[in-house]
């Protein structure tokens, strides 16, 4: 019973990391995209383990039509036969069939609420904004520009920038926001710019958003407020590549 447990768990395994990996896109709410190739390999070695395994217990036969069992000597020679599983190795099987069935929802606006915006890059040299309107840029790229550029070319430019709600405290209006993974979803950051003259939304509803800085402070300083005025908030698919501050990826359905 123990073999054929252990056998059922990397079979089950080896299938949830594959269909999570490679049939589908659920693996983007746990990793990064780039770690694709590994999980896809880590599926097909469980699978593998999981047909030699099979093979061995076949090979050894069954006593009896009893089943394989594990056994023990202790000092007085005497066997001891362990064939049953412990019942709480029977939850190492939740994870492996979430992955099949039932695929826990993406980090979002809960998680952005409880920690500050993510510390963006310093940088020095800003090119030049291109002359289409309203310009798509990332939220990291906005924040940069309304606090770094000393050029000041954010100014009085529409710009479109898309994320998902996140409340302000209690209830304050809200702001745009993405969640960025270095690695894995345990050590997701969030960055985030305060939305104005636009009505609430419920959290974690993706939206894109055209409008122009809200001005306060002084425009390339640290003192300029992340913030922008809102002229319009379209509803959007949340898309592919939700866990990084890129311009969207086509959404798949």
């Amino acid at each position: 019973m123990r073999r054929l447990f252990q056998v059922s768990l990397l079979f089950l395994s080896g299938l949830g990391v594959l269909h999570a990996s490679l049939l589908t896109d659920l693996y983007l709410r746990y990793v990064k995209e780039g770690m694709r190739p590994l999980l896809i390999a880590s599926g097909v070695l469980l699978l593998l383990l999981a047909a030699a395994e099979t093979v061995s217990y076949w090979r050894r036969g069954r006593d009896d039509g009893a089943g394989e069992a594990d056994e023990d000597h202790d000092r007085d020679g005497h066997h001891h036969g362990h064939t049953s599983v412990p019942r709480v190795a029977w939850l190492l099987l939740l994870p492996a069939l979430s992955l099949l069935f039932y695929a826990p929802p993406a980090l979002g606006a809960y998680t952005a609420s409880r920690e500050p915006s993510k510390t963006v890059e310093e940088r020095d040299d800003f090119d030049p904004l291109p002359t289409t309107s309203p310009v798509p840029l990332t939220l990291t790229e906005f924040t940069s520009r309304v606090q770094q550029d000393h050029e000041q070319g954010i100014k009085e430019r529409s710009v479109l920038l898309t994320g998902f709600v996140t409340p302000g405290p209690e209830g304050d209006g809200w702001y745009l926001t993405r969640l960025i993974l270095s690695c894995c979803a345990a050590d997701a950051q969030s960055v985030k710019v305060r939305i104005h003259g636009a009505r609430d939304l419920p959290a974690d509803t993706w939206v894109s958003v055209t409008g122009t800085w809200h001005s306060g402070g002084t425009l390339g300083t640290t003192s300029a407020p992340v913030a922008l005025d809102a002229r319009t908030v379209t509803k959007v698919a949340r898309p592919v590549n939700g866990y990084t501050d890129a311009l969207p990826l086509p959404t798949t359905r």
